[in-house]
């Protein structure tokens, strides 16, 4: 199973959220510096969201990935991506694989175009919220089913989805493993995210067979020893 280190960015800096609230924030310093912490333990790909560009604010992302894919890992990277020009723009600065979210469900012909141009280098972002699916930096909730979403999204070429649970994000509080292994059913290549809390809800997903699982708040805390980790799965 695939581990992926997560380095959210709000305003320049590296930061956890609670919930996605940007009320409930914790600053972790300069994120090139966390990256470069993830990397010198093991990390093989980092997982980098622009906080700001998902709430519709100005970023400096693009110069950040820049500095963070010069460590030698692949970058995936999402937020804040509206249209195709955000989508190339990210790849430019040196991302390998792109997550999308609101625009998947706001212009499904966007994601359909960017799969036709990057096919597996394209990844869904389906955040959830007792089920249906949440939206502009999870501001909003979408009257859509995230399990349907998900189909569409397989029926549109999408092989791989970050699946998280914005009601345990930043929570510690256990992975939602029964939705995270039926989202799994639609086909999807399912990344787990949102509440993983220590190394035995890494051990419950690998035994389920799902694909990856992003790590926060966890290896923030040292509740999850990174290199260990890594190790094991």
């Amino acid at each position: 199973m695939i581990l992926y280190p997560a380095i959210d960015v709000l305003g320049g800096r590296a930061v956890r959220l609670l919930y996605g609230k940007r009320d409930e924030v914790t600053d972790y310093g300069d994120p090139v510096d966390c990256a470069r912490r993830w990397v010198d333990v093991g990390a093989r790909i980092l997982h980098v969201v622009d906080l700001s560009g998902a709430f519709g604010e100005p970023s400096g992302i693009d110069r950040i990935i820049e500095h963070i894919a010069k460590l030698g890992v692949p970058v995936q990277s999402g937020g804040g991506l509206r249209s195709m020009e955000d989508i190339h723009r990210r790849f430019r600065a040196g991302a390998d694989r792109v997550v999308l979210g609101t625009v998947c469900v706001e212009h499904p012909e966007v994601l359909y175009e960017a799969v036709q141009r990057y096919k597996n280098k394209i990844v869904a972002g389906i955040d959830a919220k007792d089920g249906n699916l949440a939206v502009r930096g999870w501001t909003e909730i979408a009257d859509k089913d995230a399990f349907e979403f998900g189909c569409e999204a397989k029926a549109l070429g999408v092989t791989d989805a970050v699946f998280t649970d914005v009601g345990r994000d930043g929570a510690l509080t256990g992975v939602n493993l029964e939705d995270t292994v039926k989202m799994g059913e639609t086909g999807l290549n399912v990344i787990a995210s949102g509440g993983i809390r220590g190394i035995d809800d890494l051990r419950a997903l690998r035994a389920k067979g799902v694909y990856g699982a992003i790590l926060g708040r966890a290896i923030y805390t040292g509740r999850i020893d990174l290199a260990a980790a890594i190790e094991e799965m």
